[in-house]
C-alpha cells in the first residue's frame, strides 16, 4: 500500500534504494542501467563523490536563505560560472527549481521586457507542434503536445503553434535539408505576419526536440534563419535547453552548434544532474537593463529559487564536467552509441529512424520502413519496449504520439556522460533484445497491427 499519488495509479513503481555510477539499485537488490539518465537528468550518474561532498559542505554552512532577504556565495559562484560559458550577450542568471519553472520565468520575463520598453501590445507567443516545455500551465500552453494539452485546454493561454523540424517525416523527397529549413522559416514568417509582428512576444523552441518529439535535431541553417527572422521583427527567441542542454549534445549549450545566441535560454536537468532540483534562465544584458531602468524588479518569484544546497550541487556538477573533460567524452561516446545503434537496429524492420545529437538519441518505431507507417497507438509499443528493457535491467525513456500527439512510438537514450564504451555496448545489446521481445509480443496478440 502507498499513500503517494504516483504517476500511474494501477501499480506502484519499484523502490530505488541506491545508486552508483550508471546504475540504480531497487529494493530487491536488482541493478538497472540508467540509459536514459532518468529523463536526461543524471549526467554524472549516481553517487558522484565530488557532488555529494559539496552538498554536505554547503549544508554545514547554510541550507536555506530566502532570496528576498539574501543571496549566497554559492549562488553567486554558480551564476558567475554559467555566464562565463554562456552564449554571447548573456549577462544574468535567474535560478529556479526545475525546467517548467524556468520556462514560466522566461515567458514572464519576456512579457515584462516589452512592457518595460513601452510595447505592452505584444501578447502572443509562438511555439512548435509536438514540443514539450513543461507541465505548469504557462509551459503547457507553449508546449505543442496534443495529448498533454487536451484535458487542460480551457485553462491555457492562447499560443500559436507552427511545424516542428521533423526531417524524418516532413522533409519532401525533392527537398534538400537546407530547403526544408527554409520552408519552415517561411511558415514562421507567415505566422508572424498573420498575428501582426508588433503583437508577438517570442518564439519558444527546443534547440533539439526533447521528450515528446524524440531527439529531433535541427537541419543545417534552420536556427540562423529563425534568429534573423526574430531580429527583423523585434521578437525574442527563447531557447528551451532544459533537456538537450548542459553538455548533453556534446557542447555545453546545444545552440553553440547552431552559431546563434538566444535572447533567453532555459536550462535544468543536466545543470544539477539530479542531485538537487534546480533550473535557470539565462538572459541577455539588454533585457535585464530594460527591467533595471524601468520598474527595477522582476515581478516573479518562488520560495526555493537560488536554494544554496541546489546551487552547491549544480556548481559541483559543472566543475566536474569541466575538470574531467566530459564534453569531449560525450562526443566520443556519442559516436560509439550511434555506430552501435546503426549496426544493430539500423536495418531492423520495425525501426524507422535513429536520430539525435551527442548522448541524446531516439529510436522511432514503425510497422513498415518503406511507408513509415506507425503502430496502432492502442498497442503502446513504446511502453512494451520500456517494460521489456526493465525486465533486462535497462532503463529507457519511452513516449507515444510523436507524430501528432496520438500516433508514433519512440524511446530516448540519454546515458550519463561517464558511461564507458563497454557500457554503451551493453545498453545497445539489451535494447535490441527488448525491442525484439516487444515486437514479438504484439505479433502474438495482433497478427497484422495497423495504425487507425
Amino acid at each position: 500500500m502507498t499513500h503517494i499519488l504516483h504517476r500511474q495509479l494501477a501499480a506502484a513503481p519499484p523502490l530505488a534504494v541506491g545508486g552508483h555510477g550508471i546504475y540504480i539499485v531497487d529494493g530487491a537488490g536488482r541493478e538497472f542501467v540508467d540509459a536514459s539518465g532518468g529523463a536526461a537528468v543524471s549526467c554524472l550518474g549516481h553517487g558522484h563523490p565530488d557532488v555529494v561532498r559539496a552538498m554536505h559542505e554547503q549544508i554545514d554552512r547554510i541550507a536555506y536563505a530566502h532570496t528576498s532577504f539574501f543571496s549566497t556565495p554559492v549562488a553567486e559562484a554558480l551564476a558567475d560560472k554559467l555566464i562565463a560559458h554562456a552564449p554571447a550577450g548573456m549577462s544574468h542568471v535567474y535560478l529556479v527549481s526545475g525546467g517548467s519553472e524556468a520556462i514560466e520565468a522566461a515567458l514572464k520575463l519576456a512579457r515584462q521586457y516589452f512592457v518595460e520598453i513601452g510595447q505592452p501590445q505584444r501578447r502572443h507567443f509562438i511555439a512548435r507542434r509536438q514540443s514539450y516545455h513543461g507541465n505548469t500551465l504557462g509551459a503547457l500552453a507553449v508546449g505543442g503536445n496534443a495529448w498533454r494539452r487536451r484535458q487542460f485546454a480551457p485553462l491555457l493561454i492562447d499560443v500559436t503553434h507552427v511545424s516542428p523540424c521533423y526531417e524524418y517525416r516532413d522533409r519532401r523527397l525533392e527537398e534538400s535539408a537546407e530547403a526544408y529549413g527554409e520552408r519552415l522559416a517561411r511558415e514562421l514568417e507567415q505566422t508572424i505576419a498573420h498575428l501582426g509582428a508588433d503583437s508577438v512576444i517570442a518564439f519558444c523552441v527546443e534547440t533539439v526536440g526533447g521528450a515528446t518529439a524524440g531527439a529531433l535535431p535541427p537541419v543545417p541553417g534552420y536556427f540562423r534563419r529563425i534568429r534573423d527572422l526574430c531580429d527583423r521583427h523585434g521578437i525574442l527567441l527563447i531557447a528551451d535547453e532544459v533537456m538537450c542542454g548542459m553538455g548533453r549534445t556534446g557542447t555545453l549549450h546545444a545552440v553553440e552548434q547552431e552559431g546563434i545566441a538566444p535572447d533567453l535560454m532555459a536550462i535544468a536537468k543536466g545543470l544539477g544532474g539530479g542531485y538537487q532540483p534546480i533550473g535557470a534562465v539565462l538572459a541577455q544584458q539588454r533585457i535585464v537593463d530594460a527591467v533595471a531602468s524601468g520598474s527595477g524588479f522582476f515581478q516573479h518569484g518562488h520560495t526555493y529559487i537560488g536554494h544554496p544546497v541546489a546551487c552547491a550541487a549544480a556548481l559541483a556538477v559543472q566543475n566536474v564536467i569541466e575538470r574531467d573533460g566530459l564534453l569531449l567524452q560525450v562526443r566520443q561516446r556519442a559516436a560509439r552509441l550511434r555506430k552501435r545503434l546503426e549496426a544493430q537496429l539500423g536495418a531492423h524492420p520495425n525501426v524507422g529512424d535513429i536520430r539525435g545529437r551527442g548522448l541524446f538519441m531516439a529510436v522511432e518505431f514503425v510497422i513498415d520502413r518503406g511507408s513509415k507507417r506507425p503502430f496502432d497507438p492502442a498497442l503502446r509499443l513504446h511502453a512494451r519496449v520500456k517494460a521489456e528493457a526493465m525486465a533486462r535491467g535497462l532503463m529507457v525513456y519511452p513516449m507515444g504520439g510523436a507524430i501528432d500527439g496520438r500516433l508514433g512510438d519512440h524511446i530516448l537514450l540519454a546515458p550519463p556522460f561517464i558511461v564507458s564504451e563497454g557500457e554503451i555496448d551493453m545498453i545497445v545489446d539489451r535494447l535490441t533484445v527488448a525491442v525484439d521481445a516487444a515486437v514479438a509480443s504484439i505479433r502474438k496478440s495482433v497478427p497484422t497491427p495497423a495504425a487507425r
